[in-house]
């Protein structure tokens, strides 16, 4: 994803090297065990939507691609166009699968599939699934790739720039899987609450392609035309996915209060009728009285 020059020249269309490639087998092979734990569920008769697999495949090709295929533009465009793929549209796509989910229905009964739920609900991943601190590692790690010269040092430092690498994925995964919350975690967020910190993420992911018009990231010379392209396609392309993002904080909402309406209403009744026992129970009991006399 690292595409950044001391000096500009236009972009060549190559992937990302050894790192690109080893991540992009990664990837592939997750792909592979997502769709072949897909398969073991419905082999035993359980209910796995089709449209997972869909989402984690779709989440899997996009990660690949802009890891490893040539893409057109500047260097700077390009970079950005990584960025985007990378940490935000294959992340949402990869969360709305929920791998582990299907990961804990897949293991069987044991030490491994309480292992990982251990892990899932102990207080360091709830810690990190934390809404704000999680948009702080994305947001932020974004910033200090663009604002210092971090970008044009791991151009030039192999290690530095793998580390960047696994940075912006892991970054983009936390953040999506704090918003949506889609996989069991120790604690739910609010929708409202998660929702205020994705316009927060928002307006920060805004606020830095406004300032590629000004300056590009220092360390490197990108021409103005590559930046201002680069600019509006990152905040034009982050719009699009934390749009994305809210719909799903939106589904969520409207599912969660339809829950609580019809609870609501079943409730209703058995009140009503509770309410109306004592009552029947003095009327047949005057009855027997009566009766009695």
């Amino acid at each position: 994803m690292i595409l950044a020059q001391t000096q500009a020249h236009p972009a060549t269309g190559t992937g990302t090297g050894a790192v690109g490639a080893a991540v992009a087998a990664a990837v592939v092979s997750a792909a592979v065990a997502y769709l072949a734990a897909a398969a073991r569920l419905r082999r035993r008769g359980d209910a796995w939507p089709r449209l997972r697999d869909a989402s984690f495949t779709a989440g899997s090709t996009i990660l690949v691609l802009a890891m490893t295929a040539p893409l057109p533009g500047g260097p700077f465009t390009v970079h950005v166009a990584r960025h985007l793929l990378t940490a935000m549209a294959a992340p949402l796509l990869l969360a709305l699968a929920r791998p582990l989910t299907l990961t804990l229905r897949a293991l069987p009964p044991g030490p491994a599939r309480r292992g990982l739920l251990a892990v899932a609900h102990s207080r360091p991943a709830a810690w990190l699934l934390t809404p704000p601190l999680a948009a702080v590692l994305d947001l932020g790690g974004l910033w200090l790739l663009h604002r210092t010269p971090l970008l044009a040092a791991a151009h030039h430092q192999p290690v530095l720039g793998a580390a960047v690498h696994a940075h912006v994925l892991a970054a983009g995964l936390l953040f999506t899987s704090a918003v949506c919350q889609l996989d069991p975690v120790r604690r739910r967020w609010s929708a409202a609450w998660r929702g205020t910190t994705l316009l927060a993420a928002g307006w920060a992911h805004t606020v830095l392609a406004g300032m590629f018009y000004a300056a590009p990231p220092p360390g490197t010379s990108f021409t103005a035309a590559d930046l201002h392209t680069a600019a509006r396609l990152m905040y034009y392309g982050g719009d699009l996915v934390e749009a994305a993002l809210a719909a799903v904080l939106a589904t969520q909402w409207y599912t969660a209060t339809g829950r609580v309406h019809r609870r609501h209403r079943l409730a209703r009744p058995a009140a009503r009728e509770r309410r109306s026992q004592p009552g029947k129970a003095l009327d047949r009991a005057l009855g027997v009285s009566l009766r009695q006399r």
